[in-house]
C-alpha cells in the first residue's frame, strides 16, 4: 500500500528559470515523511517515532521539470526495506494531470530513515508496533 500526500506548491519554490528548485523537491519529500510518520502515531501506537529520526541517505532522480500550478502535486511514499532499525522509503511525485500520454513523475527518489533516541543520542531499533505498521506501506509493484 502507498500512503499519498497533497503538497502545495508555493511560489517561494520557483527558482530563476519559473520552475521548482531541485533543492525544494527535499522538502516535499519531508513533508510527505512527517504527515506519514504522524500517521503511524495515530494509526499503530501514540508513542511511534516520538524520539524522533534521522535521514541517513537520500537519492533523487530528476525526470522532468515542474512549473508553478494551482493544485498541489501528490507526493507517494511507500516501504521498499525495513532492517531491524532503519527503513528505506520510496517517493514518487506527480501531478493530477499526469495521467496524460508521455507524463510521467517528476521525481523519483529513495530515503534511508533511522530511528533515533533524542534523549539518550543514539540510533535505536523499530519498536514492533512501528515495524508492524511499516509492514503494510509495502508496495509489491515497486519491490526490487
Amino acid at each position: 500500500m502507498r500512503h499519498s500526500y497533497r503538497c502545495p506548491l508555493r511560489w517561494s519554490d520557483m527558482d530563476a528559470f519559473g520552475h521548482v528548485n531541485n533543492v525544494v523537491y527535499l522538502r516535499y519529500l519531508e513533508e510527505a515523511r512527517i504527515d506519514f510518520l504522524a500517521l503511524a502515531r495515530r494509526a499503530a501506537d501514540p508513542e511511534a517515532f516520538t524520539d524522533g529520526t534521522v535521514v541517513a541517505r537520500h537519492e533523487i532522480d530528476y525526470l522532468r521539470q515542474l512549473v508553478h500550478q494551482a493544485d498541489p502535486v501528490t507526493v507517494e511514499l511507500w516501504v521498499e526495506t525495513l532492517t531491524a532499525a532503519s527503513m528505506t522509503l520510496a517517493y514518487e511525485i506527480t501531478s493530477p494531470d499526469s495521467g496524460t500520454p508521455g507524463d510521467g513523475p517528476f521525481v523519483r527518489a529513495r530515503t534511508v530513515v533511522v530511528p533515533y533516541n533524542i534523549k539518550e543520542g543514539y540510533p535505536r531499533r523499530l519498536s514492533p508496533a512501528e515495524r508492524s505498521f511499516l509492514e503494510g506501506y509495502f508496495d509489491d509493484s515497486h519491490r526490487g
